[in-house]
């Protein structure tokens, strides 16, 4: 019982940390330089994937048994396709000012390394429950990297946090000013890159 729900907790908590998707694995880096200039884009963004990922583990998990091998791939594409559209039009329903900033990119978790990686390697040869958690905690682990990015982006380059600005106004009369170079994309990629060596600094100690 204890070695099971071991291992449940591992496949959840070691995305985050130990194994994570885009710090430790390097995927997924070109959606993190995309959608992290504001955090709500990037908060939808970490949201979308992880409904994709943990769905589509879950759903292929269910199905491993009886799909035929020669044409795995193209059944794992067409269960997370679907879940892509799904989100997609949630997203266009309902926080539509929050799909148009993410124009392409939610469509575009369909190409994402990690979605077809966590099917690939692990929801075929695991159960539905395990495959499940370790969907969520890749999820989880990528949307973690999204927010912190988007985080420090927002606040030090537009003076923000979620869109309303948390700088007083007598630092900018004081001669305070935003740094402009945080709403590029080359910060996204030093911020990351930052990040990478924390992190494995951190997990190597």
């Amino acid at each position: 019982m204890r070695l099971t729900q071991s291992r449940y907790f591992k496949a959840f908590s070691e995305p985050l940390i130990q194994n994570n998707p885009i710090s430790m694995q390097m995927l997924g880096i070109c959606s993190a330089l995309a959608v992290t200039v504001q955090l709500k884009t990037a908060i939808v963004m970490g949201l979308s994937l992880t409904f994709v990922l943990a769905f589509s583990n879950l759903t292929i998990s269910s199905m491993r048994h009886v799909i035929p091998r020669n044409i795995r791939m193209i059944v794992e594409l067409s269960v997370i396709a679907s879940l892509v559209i799904i989100a997609d039009q949630v997203l266009r329903a309902f926080f539509y000012d929050i799909s148009k900033q993410l124009s392409v990119f939610v469509g575009l978790i369909i190409t994402n390394c990690i979605v077809m990686g966590r099917a690939e390697t692990f929801a075929l040869g695991n159960p539905p429950g395990l495959s499940f958690l370790d969907g969520l905690g890749n999820g989880a682990g990528y949307g973690s990297v999204l927010i912190s990015v988007a985080l420090i982006r927002e606040v030090l380059g537009a003076g923000k946090f979620l869109g309303i600005g948390i700088i007083p106004e007598s630092l900018y009369r004081a001669g305070y000013e935003n740094m402009g170079f945080m709403q590029l994309a080359p910060a996204a990629f030093i911020i990351i890159g930052l990040l990478v060596w924390l992190q494995k600094s951190l997990v190597k100690n």
